[in-house]
């Protein structure tokens, strides 16, 4: 698979946005040969598994200009990168507490230009401040450990049509997940697949946590 899937799940891109996801496999292969962020046996599978799994979030809310938006746990910049891409007038913050890791994204994000989107060796617990509308991430932990590290991160100040809060990508079938959130909880889960077609997506699904 090549950017073209990119191109055919999100046709209204401009050409800039399409050189940017075109240049993300040759950008991930070279760094990826020199620090493993993405398993080897997956880099050829890099648009379907990392970059159109992240764009998911894109299909739940557009990110309106000047939205603030929190990577947690980037790794290699899934979801941040591909996001600040399709979101050139958002701004992105990526964290994570490995240092290779976020000097894989710092070369990425600088080899495609993004103005809009940072990297920092950081854990959530070191942010003292609220100042995020949306905090984003994948893989990194249960939905209950997420929200204590996350919510206290999320501003009050609203502009988008969702109400501010987590959006998650996660497996489908988190019953027993979703049982440890506190009550007041407001959750709804929106299937990858009714978007995308491959079959990648058949048990995964973008998770919306708000208060």
């Amino acid at each position: 698979m090549d950017a073209a899937l990119i191109y055919s799940y999100f046709p209204g891109l401009t050409e800039r946005q399409r050189e940017q996801f075109a240049a993300l496999d040759g950008l991930y292969r070279d760094w990826n040969a020199k620090i493993n962020v993405i398993s080897r046996k997956d880099i050829d599978n890099l648009y379907v598994h990392h970059v159109l799994h992240s764009l998911a979030i894109a299909k739940v809310l557009t990110f309106r200009a000047g939205t603030q938006v929190l990577d947690l746990g980037t790794g290699g910049g899934f979801p941040g990168i591909p996001l600040a891409i399709l979101f050139p007038e958002s701004h992105f913050h990526l964290i994570d507490g490995t240092a290779k890791k976020i000097r894989v994204c710092e070369e990425v994000i600088t080899a495609l230009g993004l103005t809009n989107c940072r990297a920092e060796q950081k854990r959530a617990e070191e942010i003292k401040r609220p100042g995020y509308e949306f905090v984003v991430t994948r893989a990194v932990a249960k939905i209950d450990k997420l929200a204590e590290w996350s919510l206290r991160l999320i501003t009050g100040k609203q502009r988008n049509s969702l109400p501010n809060g987590i959006l998650a990508l996660k497996g489908r079938g988190l019953k027993e997940e979703l049982a440890l959130l506190p009550k007041g909880a407001y959750v709804e889960e929106f299937p990858i697949s009714a978007w995308f077609g491959e079959d990648f997506f058949a048990a995964k699904e973008v998770m919306y946590l708000q208060y």
